[in-house]
């Protein structure tokens, strides 16, 4: 993977700092979030693990995303996102979460939901924060800006300004 580590070391660095843990829920990315964290050196003081939520039905049996807001809303939506943070914040029990979920292409898209629209949830149990965002690119190019983005945000939540 070519992203550049810079989003992924500022978050595990302030997670260890400040002591807190952080868990991931991932559809669009495929476990590049997890992966992003863990190929710090440290990250297994923060990351305590994360869910490669590519089906409804793991949406629905693992991270408890309600059957009702996939069938009106779709698996690429803010309700979904915002349902799979929070999914993930009680499997795993951890300080912080994040979630994404989106049209990575080449195929997929309506135009509704075009191609590179990825939601990026980021919660810390009281607050849930979710973004809506239309990435460029290729099929990988969307997936690691999703991961640079998703980084970004929850480094945003956890200090403080978001």
């Amino acid at each position: 993977m070519t992203t550049h580590p810079s989003e992924a070391e500022t978050l595990v660095s302030l997670l260890r700092l400040k002591g807190k843990t952080v868990s991931t829920a991932e559809s669009c990315t495929g476990g590049l979030i997890g992966a992003s964290i863990t190929d710090i050196p440290g990250a297994s003081e923060v990351f305590l693990g994360g869910v490669v939520s590519y089906s409804n039905d793991v949406k629905e049996g693992i991270l408890g995303v309600s059957h009702s807001v996939l069938i009106e809303h779709g698996a690429v939506s803010e309700q979904t996102a915002r349902q799979m943070v929070e999914g993930s914040m009680r499997l795993f029990d951890s300080d912080y979460a994040v979630a994404v979920t989106g049209i990575a292409g080449p195929g997929g898209a309506t135009p509704e939901k075009p191609v590179g629209l990825v939601y990026i949830a980021v919660a810390d149990g009281p607050r849930t924060v979710v973004t809506r965002n239309v990435f460029k690119g290729d099929r990988q190019e969307v997936r690691e800006s999703t991961v640079r983005e998703a980084c970004s945000l929850l480094t945003d939540m956890v200090e403080g300004r978001l």
